[in-house]
């Protein structure tokens, strides 16, 4: 397929230009006067102060400005409301749930001018390819779209890792500034597969980024020598000063996933430098991006929880500039830099009410002036689910051959929405097979995959889902190319897979055969061509189902899709089966 690959952003500035509008040789396009100027580089708010913009960059800032203005700029007049420069997002998850078109409208609104996100989710199911479809979707949007390389750390073996080639294409892009996440277990477990590929993007002059969680103070060390430059997992203000010490920048998670920002805030009063502190929302749902908003609700949770508007602010644009290496770009608001900014009523009131990308307005009086770009998604992205046959209950069958009555067999015990922990529990043997137990709130779980070996399956057993019947699956399984289902019935959890093969992705509930609740996820199996709202409604919707079915998660979808994950501790599956991430290697069901 072929690829728009963005030039360099510094293609784009013509400097004797810029030069020549700062000395008001030329005009400037467009000049914002009476503003309190935030200056995230000193901490200052600098009252009266005007910035000179021509095309998309600033040319001046301060009070010279007027020499600027000639009879075709277009002066805004800010009365003495705040502005501040674009927000940044360090490091979000774009290729979930929402489609770029869905989600771009709430990012633009939020005062967010350019974004980073990962794009592991769409690797392991569409390959090279894949990702770069998902790059080109956000590329010449409203707002500038960054990426990482996708690290890939799974625990399934046919989608572990990137491969070298794929690695150099992608850094060869300008629009990618680094290597995603890479999970600490997996690189000190598996060193030889990740450090060839850490050292080749660091040759190229791009940034590790990492996930420490629940990592030792030796093995934090060992993992930053890697060259690992920063961490979204912290969860207290310790945690967060352990990771500072080591020279890592540490983002600080405010979004559907955890919420850290509060636990996190006492930092401020550890006496140390919080330039190295980013905001990052890792991830919002349909229904949060509604609820709350995005990167505006972010920063203003920060002030309220006693950071300074300033540092506040420095922490989405400043901080988050400096650690790609991008500060010479966007970041500040002072000549050179791209005309990004966003005007708010005061310095503690995160409210945007304009917001300026490349010098154009994209909202006004907190209204999109402009659309984002449709992008049509390959063929190959909206025919992702490879599996050739249609799903048999027999297929998630569990056989004993031995003449035993009992056996002792390996559990995922969910204790909390996200964590497990192994479970070693004595089940029946009946006529050969192993059953739920809904009694003891023992279900099966299994991994299908739909890519690399179409219907590969593991299957285990789980306690704690709470499913009392039917099924529930979906095909963004995180980190693998797997489905996910849980399940009562052998026969609904074919039936769940089955419509999400008809639905090229998603995810289903089903009861006696029947479909209860469903949402399509059409583009690589992961991505929805719906509304936020269409989205938020029915993850309520499959939310109630399965609340009148016995799961009481705050996000069910979010705890099946997990099941999956080498990033959160410690019994999960895939298609190859049961994996303890302590020691990294597959285990037998029976113990």
């Amino acid at each position: 397929m072929k690829s728009v690959k963005s030039p360099g952003l510094m293609a784009g500035r013509n400097s004797m230009q810029l030069i020549q509008t700062a000395l008001g040789v030329e005009k400037a396009d467009r000049v914002i006067i009476n503003a309190r100027l935030m200056n995230v580089y000193t901490g200052e708010i600098l009252k009266n102060t005007a910035v000179g913009i021509k095309g998309e960059w600033i040319a001046g800032v301060g009070e010279f400005v007027q020499d600027m203005i000639g009879d075709q700029t277009i002066v805004m007049d800010a009365d003495g409301k705040t502005l501040i420069p674009g927000f940044i997002e360090g490091h979000t998850h774009l290729a979930w749930m929402l489609s770029p078109v869905a989600f771009l409208p709430f990012a633009m609104k939020s005062g967010a001018t350019s974004i980073i996100t990962e794009t592991l989710e769409t690797y392991p199911v569409g390959g090279y390819d894949g990702v770069m479809d998902f790059m080109d979707s956000l590329s010449n949007q409203p707002v500038k779209v960054w990426f990482t390389a996708p690290a890939v750390a799974s625990i399934s073996q046919t989608a572990r890792g990137i491969s070298r080639a794929d690695l150099d294409r992608l850094l060869s892009q300008d629009r990618v500034i680094g290597m995603g996440e890479s999970y600490w277990q997996a690189v000190l477990q598996e060193p030889e597969r990740f450090l060839p590929l850490f050292e080749k993007t660091l040759l190229a002059g791009k940034c590790l980024e990492g996930h420490s969680a629940g990592v030792n103070a030796k093995k934090l060390a060992a993992y930053a020598a890697a060259g690992i430059s920063s961490c979204h997992e912290p969860i207290t203000a310790e945690e967060v000063l352990t990771r500072l010490r080591q020279g890592l920048y540490v983002m600080i998670r405010e979004g559907s996933i955890r919420r850290d920002l509060h636990a996190i805030s006492r930092i401020r009063n550890m006496g140390v430098s919080l330039r190295r502190l980013i905001l990052t929302s890792d991830g919002v749902t349909p229904t949060d991006l509604i609820e709350k908003g995005y990167l505006e609700f972010i920063v203003q949770k920060a002030i309220d929880c006693g950071f300074d508007p300033v540092t506040s602010v420095q922490m989405a644009t400043l901080n988050v500039a400096e650690h790609f290496g991008l500060d010479h770009l966007i970041g500040g608001i002072a000549p050179g830099r791209q005309a990004d900014m966003v005007l708010i009523p005061e310095p503690h009131v995160i409210k945007p009410e304009t917001v300026i990308s490349r010098g154009q307005v994209i909202v006004e009086n907190s209204r999109l002036m402009v659309e984002p770009r449709f992008h049509e998604f390959s063929v190959a992205s909206r025919n992702s689910i490879h599996l050739t046959d249609t799903v048999k209950p027999s297929d998630f069958r569990v056989t004993i051959t031995e003449p035993v009555n009992d056996v002792t067999i390996r559990v995922i015990d969910q204790i909390t929405d996200l964590v497990t922990q192994e479970l070693h529990m004595l089940m029946p043997v009946k006529a050969t097979q192993l059953l739920p137990d809904v009694d003891r709130d023992i279900i099966k779980v299994a991994a299908i995959d739909r890519t690399h070996n179409p219907g590969k399956t593991g299957v285990g057993f789980i306690r704690g889902f709470g499913l009392k019947s039917g099924a529930f699956a979906c095909s963004a399984a995180w980190d693998t190319s797997d489905i996910i289902v849980v399940g009562v019935s052998d026969a609904d959890m074919a039936a769940a897979v089955n419509r999400i093969r008809e639905l090229h992705g998603g995810a289903v509930v089903c009861n006696q055969e029947k479909i209860l609740a469903e949402l399509a996820l059409p583009i690589l199996g992961i991505m929805s061509l719906s509304s936020a709202g269409e989205m938020a409604d029915s993850q309520e919707h499959i939310k109630r189902i399965l609340t009148g079915m016995g799961v009481i998660f705050r996000d069910p979808l979010l705890t099946l899709v997990t099941l999956t994950t080498a990033a959160i501790p410690y019994l999960r599956i895939c298609e190859d089966g049961l994996v303890n991430l302590k020691s990294g290697h597959g285990l037998n069901l029976c113990v």
